[in-house]
């Protein structure tokens, strides 16, 4: 098949001309530098995977190598992996790709998995050279398509960071063929000093997930420390990082493009794809833009969707299949509504058939205007909040159902309201607004949002999470500045209002510690950016069949919302004030269902320093009580009461409950504990409420907290997850499946921390369904069948009956010896417990009386005999309504 022949591969790079002459040389030197390991993939025994380490460039790369099927030429993709990762991340996407008919490489990157070197960020010299090593290596690969000797047919994707060495390869080595670069920079400097003000969260977490200072090459090293002391990035600064990214050839990169960026992304945000699109469509290459829900914040990040996506590409312009469907020009994923039946956002694509950039279409909102004066707070603090790196996305996806989170200190910040909108307003794009600010000394250091206001004003929603900084000089004061604002898709509904804020403190940025007054005011509208040509896909089913429970959502939304301000709460009960948990007749019913209940009548009571465990099979309603306990959904009928008050969505009360439900998201680049303080620092509550060494030491992590948390086992995370639903210590706990994932012994570490937590005085509710770990554990049961209580009590009582007696001893009892009580007279069977210090004793004939005597005359230390019947006998007897 002949090569594609276009405008956008016309160049061939001085430094790369004839690089094949040294593809000999090079193979010689892989060659002598290890043996092959060739694997079969689990999931895909068709796959063929060869793992190793090549040399090159003075250092050691640790490589894959994936290929299907015969030895037929075929083309070639590289995949890259994000920053701190390694070949590992991207293996499962490599391994699709082969099965499509790709030869596919993955590879460490410098200083990362078992690759050696220094991180450089992607220098010319170093890991993009890397890059091109790999491509020579390929063009000798006899299954690999080659377009000329030594030149492979052959394209580059990866997320973030591997998303930037894909257009730096693009633009280094003419070889490259096609690019998907996915969240992805254009510019670092740009990224980490927007508008010269340094993203030092950010900053800090890149560096921290490198491994530290010292992994880096030194004078990155030395930049960021200067930088992160002095708070403001210097000239020297911006040009090491720039020349570094792939704005410094941008001129260079004119191969198709299929560019993906999030939108819940503070790091990157859209405005690095947007750069990149311009210049690479500017070069005469074909460019397709794709905003994805998610992003380096978190949140959805449509891998799936993507991966086929990027699949499509490659087979356009490198299999040159012109029946392959890359996708419209630009695309769009929005949010709105939730899925009824499992409380995942509904998403839906909008597309256009042109890039409309972030200013297409653009709309004038009239600000009520008035000259606004407010401080910069000495030494920044504290600081507002909008995202907060690594749980952003989560917090972008209650923005798009209509809840705020951000949080603006009074006299910090200036805030300019549009009047009520007569019609909603899609806002796709970057808003503008030109200005006027003056500052009492040196720069004004801003951070600009535009909110979606609710009618009455109560409730403020930062879309995506997103905030721009802007460092306004003295010679540029008193004059009109442009600003730009975070780029978003976000839809404001008729009625509401749009609110511009400009703030001094921003969390995730380095402000100006000294005192300042800021004084601003408007020079004109807000500019807002339409992109009418964009259009939401339609629905694949008549309205009624979506559009009938999704108006049910929204007046559900809309009733609970407005609960606290249409009802009246009912007082507290002193009677119970020091009873952690009292639930009367409590009843749900399933959705759309008249009489099909997931909870019914349901009573019990929990005391203080109670473990309660809260058993049933599937579908009893245990879930559904945790939710309503937590005030995630309303009862139809009955009452919860935490400490004498009732339960409503958004309660004081619950300040008082901890909670661990679906595992915690944590930053797996920062230790243990600085994931737990920027958690705490998040909710805005006062540092020294947190309790967090008081945590730390229930959950006993130890030396661990230190480390990077993607260092943990499953079982450290747990615990840490644990400590961080203990932060402020509330008096009442819940945790459901908390030992899900874990091993025997860490699942006997779980257990201690949640005894020694209810120690403390305070009350835990447990939901496993692990019954051994129930039964030693928990000191009270609540069982549940089919929506009701089957019985509560205290564990000893569900389970001590029967001809199971528990024999605790003084010391370890090991098989020999169980072995020798299983064969006495009138025994049916011994079992050593899982901690080994007792027997599970099963009667066959013998008596109580007979069993000590023997274990006597054996020299069992025996310290206790009693009745026991396993609580999964116990359980089985509850639920089906029998008797064991």
């Amino acid at each position: 098949m002949e090569k594609p022949t276009s405008r956008w591969r016309h160049r061939l790079l001085p430094r790369t001309r004839g690089r094949w002459v040294a593809v000999v040389a090079a193979l010689a030197v892989l060659a002598a530098a290890g043996t092959w390991t060739a694997v079969a993939d689990d999931s895909a025994p068709s796959v063929r995977r060869e793992d190793r380490i090549m040399r090159m460039n003075g250092v050691s790369v640790d490589t894959s190598y994936f290929t299907a099927g015969g030895s037929q030429r075929r083309p070639a993709v590289l995949i890259g992996h994000g920053f701190g990762g390694s070949k590992n991340d991207v293996r499962a996407q490599a391994e699709k790709l082969a099965a499509d008919g790709y030869a596919v490489m993955t590879w460490s990157a410098r200083g990362f998995g078992k690759s050696s070197g220094e991180i450089t960020l992607n220098a010319p010299d170093a890991e993009v050279e890397d890059v091109s090593g790999l491509i020579d290596w390929l063009a000798g690969r006899p299954e690999v398509e080659l377009d000329a000797k030594g030149d492979p047919r052959v394209g580059v994707t990866g997320a973030s960071y591997g998303g930037a060495v894909s257009l730096l390869a693009a633009g280094y080595d003419e070889r490259v063929d096609a690019i998907a670069p996915v969240i992805s920079y254009w510019n670092l400097a740009d990224a980490l000093f927007p508008d010269g003000v340094f993203k030092k969260l950010w900053a800090g977490i890149f560096v921290s997930s490198g491994g530290g200072c010292a992994k880096f090459e030194k004078q990155l090293c030395e930049m960021y420390e200067r930088v992160a002391v002095s708070g403001k990035p210097d000239t020297a600064a911006r040009e090491l990082l720039t020349e570094r990214s792939p704005v410094a050839v941008a001129d260079r990169i004119d191969v198709p493009a299929l560019i993906v960026q999030g939108q819940s992304d503070s790091l990157f945000p859209l405005g690095q794809a947007d750069a990149m699109a311009k210049a690479i469509s500017g070069n005469g290459a074909p460019v397709s833009v794709d905003w994805i829900a998610g992003g380096h914040d978190g949140g959805d990040t449509e891998a799936d969707r993507v991966e086929g996506r990027i699949g499509a590409w490659f087979d356009r312009y490198l299999k040159d299949d012109k029946g392959a469907d890359t996708g419209p020009a630009f695309r769009v994923t929005r949010t709105g509504g939730i899925d009824s039946t499992d409380g995942a956002a509904l998403k839906r694509g909008a597309t256009g058939d042109s890039y409309p950039g972030l200013t297409g279409g653009s709309e004038e909102v009239r600000l009520i205007n008035r000259t606004q004066t407010f401080d910069n707070p000495a030494g920044a603090s504290p600081p507002s909040i909008s995202a907060v790196p690594g749980i952003g996305g989560g917090l972008s996806q209650l923005s798009s159902l209509g809840v705020g989170v951000s949080l603006d200190f009074p006299g910090q910040y200036a805030r300019y309201d549009s009047e009520p909108l007569d019609t909603s307003l899609r806002v796709t794009g970057s808003p503008t607004v030109r200005v006027n600010v003056r500052a009492s000394q040196g720069d004004a250091v801003l951070f600009g949002k535009v909110y979606d206001v609710s009618p009455d004003g109560k409730q403020q929603v930062l879309p995506s999470q997103l905030v721009t900084p802007y460092r306004i000089a003295p010679a540029q004061q008193g004059k009109p500045v442009e600003l730009a604002l975070p780029a978003i898709d976000h839809e404001v509904d008729s009625g509401h209002r749009l609110r511009l804020v400009l703030s001094t403190t921003d969390l995730g940025y380095a402000s100006p510690a000294e005192p300042a007054t800021y004084t601003v005011s408007l020079d004109g509208p807000l500019n807002v950016p339409t992109a009418p040509a964009v259009k939401t896909a339609a629905a694949t089913l008549p309205w009624w069949v979506w559009g009938l429970p999704a108006a049910a959502v929204v007046i559900a939304a809309l009733l609970l919302l407005t609960a606290r301000r249409r009802t009246t709460t009912p007082a507290p009960d002193p009677a119970l004030a020091g009873v952690p948990l009292q639930i009367t007749d409590l009843s749900k019913k399933y959705a759309r269902s008249a009489d099909r209940y997931a909870v019914r009548d349901l009573g019990f009571r929990v005391e203080t320093g109670q473990v309660l465990g809260l058993l049933g099979p599937n579908g009893a309603g245990k879930t559904t009580t945790l939710r309503m306990l937590m005030g995630l959904i309303t009862p139809d009928a009955g009452e919860i009461r935490v400490f004498g008050h009732a339960i409503r969505p958004g309660a004081p009360v619950l300040s008082r409950v901890g909670s661990f439900v679906e595992g915690a998201g944590f930053l797996p680049h920062l230790s243990g504990r600085a994931n737990l303080e920027l958690y705490w620092q998040a909710t805005g509550r006062p540092t020294g409420d947190s309790h967090i060494d008081e945590a730390l030491e229930i959950a006993g992590l130890g030396d661990a907290l230190a480390r990077a948390v993607r260092t943990y086992s499953q079982g450290m995370r747990q615990r840490l997850a644990i400590a961080q639903a203990m932060l402020g210590m509330p008096d009442l706990l819940i945790l459901d499946e908390p030992t899900n994932g874990l091993d025997p012994p860490q699942i006997r570490e779980m257990r201690d921390v949640m005894i020694r937590y209810a120690a403390g005085g305070r009350t835990v509710i447990v939901s496993s369904h692990l019954l051994s770990e129930v039964e030693q554990s928990c000191t009270h049961l609540v069982v549940m069948d089919r929506g009701r209580l089957v019985q509560a009590g205290p564990v000893a009582e569900i389970t001590g009956s029967g001809d199971m007696l528990l024999v605790t001893t003084a010391a370890e009892v090991f098989e020999p010896l169980a072995d020798k009580v299983a064969a006495l007279p009138g025994i049916g069977s011994a079992v050593r417990v899982d901690d080994g210090h007792g027997l599970l004793v099963r009667l066959d004939g013998a008596t109580p009386a007979q069993l000590v005597a023997d274990l006597v005359r054996l020299d069992v230390p025996v310290t206790g005999v009693g009745p026991h019947r396993r609580l999964e006998d116990a359980f089985l007897t509850l639920i089906s309504g029998g008797s064991a």
